[in-house]
């Protein structure tokens, strides 16, 4: 791929793109001109890096984002925390069937005895409501607090009957069933299983102090702000709480009120995902610092079946079982459409459509990172600035559509190519 570098005198966008893939590059230099920092892409197609781009800003200070600038990057941490325990689940440390006590037998009380783990990775295990564990949003910088209180915790719904997303809550569970079958601590297994045997530049969930000067600054919006200093959010609550009990008489089964239960620990609204504080410890749902070539790379290794350039983490057996997709049980709380999840990923939306093998996970505040084995494509964006939805938002949709489109289009036969241009000349 040759090198081809961006300076313009408004948007600083580096990296190197190969031709076939220009609207991404066109698709990010769009972005970079309507959001306040930075952003990153890469892109694989049948194992090779096809797009490596980034540009804009890491702070509000104007600093440059760089080649190894890492971004905070939420919820698109699940993806990788599932894949850590798909690797041990193919040596036969995991059975995705057995029940989660078995692994961690003080989790077996307060009605979870049968929960399975093909239940907590498929968003089925009714422990979503993190804010009727914890008091205050600061208890996840505990690991041992968390699970003691998950331990203690009875769901919030019999479980298997409902899907509701795990938003907070994910990562412990599955952080600890991997601890529980190896002894070992969750942020080190990253780095032994995933990001060195693959050679990666930027792949922490819990990192090491001397990474942390790497990370972007988190950047909101002045309205975003402005509603985190005000009561509104409370009374939104209230609202919602008062919302669910009037349809819930009148014969309508609609929970809004679980959104705030897995998504709104009490004083989330003041905490810094991004503070170095938080980025040292484990939050395995939600603070993951990843460059985008990390991620793309990790999931084109999952999109070929488990292998890249001589590496195996996995079988292509487990890893066709991990990305089948499970049966919806019930109704849906806290996200109250059809993710269609698989173990630990969920589908993928683009601005093209919706490719029907791909799987993958997004974030809160525009990241994501997912895989298409139908096409050998994998992309990833990282970004630090904007708010989005807990599972991405529209630049997601968008980096991921122009992608989709550049990979069709090259898999296209060429004399087809060369028939439609002719065509549209015409």
């Amino acid at each position: 791929m040759a090198k081809r570098c961006f300076r313009a005198s408004k948007i600083h966008l580096d990296g190197r793109i190969h031709p076939d893939f220009a609207p991404v590059e066109a698709t990010l230099r769009d972005m970079l001109r309507n959001y306040r920092g930075g952003a990153a892409v890469s892109v694989y197609h049948r194992g090779e890096c096809v797009v490596d781009l980034w540009g804009g800003y890491k702070d509000d200070q104007g600093t440059l984002w760089c080649r190894d600038t890492m971004a905070p990057s939420f919820s698109t941490t699940k993806g990788v925390a599932a894949t850590l325990l798909h690797i041990y689940a193919d040596r036969g440390l995991i059975d995705y069937d057995a029940r989660v006590a078995e692994y961690w037998p003080e989790f077996g009380q307060a009605g979870k005895e049968d929960i399975t783990v093909r239940q907590v990775l498929a968003h089925q295990s009714g422990l979503y409501h993190i804010r009727q564990m914890i008091d205050h949003v600061d208890r996840m910088l505990d690991w041992k607090y968390m699970i003691r209180v998950i331990e203690q915790a009875e769901p919030a719904h019999a479980p298997g009957t409902r899907t509701g997303y795990h938003g907070l809550t994910f990562g412990f569970l599955v952080g600890e069933i991997i601890q529980r079958v190896t002894g070992k601590k969750f942020s080190d297994l990253v780095q032994k299983e995933i990001a060195r045997p693959l050679k990666l530049d930027g792949l922490y969930i819990g990192t090491p102090a001397r990474e942390i000067p790497r990370a972007a600054q988190l950047i909101f919006p002045d309205s975003t702000r402005r509603l985190a200093q005000t009561s509104l959010g409370s009374r939104i609550e209230i609202s919602a709480s008062r919302v669910s009990s009037l349809l819930r008489r009148v014969g309508i089964d609609s929970d809004l009120s679980s959104i705030f239960d897995a998504l709104a620990p009490r004083g989330v609204s003041d905490f810094d995902f991004g503070s170095p504080e938080s980025l040292r410890v484990a939050i395995p749902a939600a603070n993951g610092l990843f460059t985008a070539r990390s991620l793309a790379r990790l999931y084109a290794l999952l999109g070929n079946g488990g292998e890249m350039d001589g590496v195996r983490l996995m079988s292509q057996e487990t890893l066709e079982r991990a990305t089948t997709q499970q049966k919806p049980t019930g109704k849906l709380s806290v996200i109250p459409f059809d993710m269609r999840w698989r173990l630990g990923y969920h589908g993928v939306a683009t601005t093209r459509g919706f490719p029907r093998q791909a799987f993958g996970h997004f974030g809160f505040g525009g990241s994501g990172a997912w895989a298409d084995p139908e096409r050998g494509l994998s992309v990833a964006l990282i970004v630090n600035s904007g708010l989005g939805s807990p599972f991405g938002d529209l630049r997601t949709a968008r980096i991921g559509g122009a992608a989709l489109g550049c990979a069709n289009a090259r898999s296209r036969p060429a004399g087809l190519l060369k028939e439609k241009i002719a065509a549209k000349a015409a």
